[in-house]
């Protein structure tokens, strides 16, 4: 079914569109912040991202409109690109309520989250590295472990709102919080998304 000795610009163009989704959840996992200085350059930097991202996805269907044959269903490869983005859009409107909230208080609770989220982007990546080789069975393995994750913020989630009911007493600081983990654990369903829509193409091709 595929020619295994030529790389399929496709391919490459989904692995793009996954190493900058890697990039941009390790650097909100790595950044640090310490004031109000730092939530405005994490925004702005993340913004940077999301922005990339969509010309990523641009390029892609530019070359989907112009190309008569596509390696699997050009729908499939337009539903990835879109699921990882998705990732990147969440982590961009998260940081976003960060900034807007004026909220440096970053606990526990939402380290997790991104740790797991960063995790699932790794696991992307590799998934995307075993599209380019055509090795589309072997990406099972990658996606099996995004919904562990997914399965895992779930878990956080319940213990963060349990949690922040039992001992936050600010109203306010409540509904800043619980809209936080909230969204951290959409951007965790959004790679459960990538992780479905991988299996959905092996199914097809494999």
């Amino acid at each position: 079914m595929f020619n295994r000795k030529k790389n399929d610009p496709f391919f490459d163009s989904l692995a793009k569109i996954a190493d900058n989704v890697q990039i941009a959840m390790h650097y909100a996992n790595d950044f640090r912040v310490n004031s109000y200085d730092d939530l405005e350059e994490i925004s702005v930097q993340m913004k940077k991202y999301e922005t990339d991202g969509d010309k990523l996805i641009h390029e892609l269907i530019v070359m989907l409109n112009k190309s008569f044959m596509t390696p699997i269903e050009r729908e499939d490869i337009l539903a990835l690109a879109n699921s990882m983005d998705d990732v990147l859009d969440g982590m961009d409107e998260c940081i976003a309520h960060f900034d807007m909230f004026r909220l440096i208080d970053i606990d526990e609770h939402m380290r997790n989250f991104i740790s797991y989220i960063v995790k699932s982007a790794d696991e992307i990546v590799k998934a995307m590295e075993k599209l380019q080789l055509k090795k589309l069975v072997d990406m099972r393995e990658h996606a099996i472990l995004i919904k562990d994750y997914e399965s895992k913020c779930d878990e956080i989630l319940r213990v963060s709102i349990k949690q922040l009911f039992l001992h936050e007493k600010d109203p306010v600081r409540i509904i800043m919080f619980k809209d936080i983990y909230e969204q951290l654990e959409d951007i965790a369903d959004d790679c459960q998304n990538v992780a479905n829509t991988m299996e959905t193409i092996i199914m097809r091709n494999a």
